[in-house]
């Protein structure tokens, strides 16, 4: 069959194409399989009449068959597709202006030599290590026995406490100077109700009452503020009288009057 004796006769020039690719990320085998793959598309939708030479046509064929897979398949994170496509842009660019340069082209430069925005060409830039990320037993430096893992940070059993210590702070300093000592002596150095009381010269239930008042109000002053000071007593308790208010408000008239005291 014809199409049959097309793929073979043009299957090296596949395979050529395919090895252009190779190293990034994706195994050779994989990219000649694709590469197979639209040669045989080319040879489908190949048409003679239009005068074109069947390489001619073929080639771009392969290469876009190659970039699609790339770009679908090739990526460990995936970036948007006009990065993508610019950070390929910007392969070829390196290699033509570090020629002229003699030395690596500035993201500057490279958007002018591109026509692109600069923030668009440091974006793509930023991505590289998107494509074929370096694996966590890297060395950090050629010779080095400390390697890109040893360089991550592990669970903190301490972070919850530091955020804790964070938010407590402002309701910590509003508490009476005998009110930190207490905070301090049982919490941080660790000393018994008994001891605190001899320290503070007072009954250990006392010192326990104390402790029970401290940590309340510090529970309440951690709470978000929903009430406004009016419907609050002393000490944070409800009003009663705005308690007793509203249930009047909520009488006939003829019985709140019955329900106001006398004056």
């Amino acid at each position: 069959m014809l199409l049959d004796e097309v793929v073979v006769l043009n299957v090296e020039v596949a395979r050529s194409i395919a090895m252009r690719y190779r190293s990034r990320g994706i195994p050779l085998e994989d990219l000649e399989q694709v590469a197979c793959l639209g040669l045989i598309k080319a040879a489908r939708g190949y048409d003679p009449e239009v005068g074109t030479a069947f390489l001619a046509y073929c080639v771009p064929t392969i290469r876009g068959e190659i970039k699609r897979y790339f770009r679908d398949h090739g990526w460990t994170v995936k970036p948007p597709r006009r990065i993508q496509e610019l950070q390929g842009r910007i392969k070829a660019a390196e290699s033509q202006l570090s020629t002229g340069l003699g030395r690596p082209p500035r993201p500057s430069e490279l958007a002018a030599h591109l026509e692109e925005d600069l923030g668009d060409v440091i974006e793509a830039l930023a991505v590289n290590g998107c494509f074929t990320p370096s694996s966590l037993d890297r060395p950090v430096t050629e010779g080095s026995s400390v390697s890109l893992g040893d360089l991550l940070g592990s669970h903190d059993p301490n972070h919850v406490a530091a955020e804790a210590r964070v938010m407590l702070a402002p309701v910590v300093r509003t508490l009476s100077e005998r009110d930190r000592k207490i905070l301090m002596l049982r919490f941080f150095r660790g000393w018994t109700q008994s001891e605190i009381a001899e320290e503070l010269r007072v009954t250990q239930m006392q010192v326990s009452r104390l402790l029970s008042r401290i940590l309340r109000d510090l529970h309440r002053g951690l709470q978000p503020q929903t009430d406004g000071p009016r419907s609050r007593g002393h000490g944070g308790r409800p009003n009663q009288h705005s308690h007793h208010n509203r249930s009047t408000r909520a009488l006939p008239a003829h019985r709140a009057r019955t329900q106001l005291p006398a004056t």
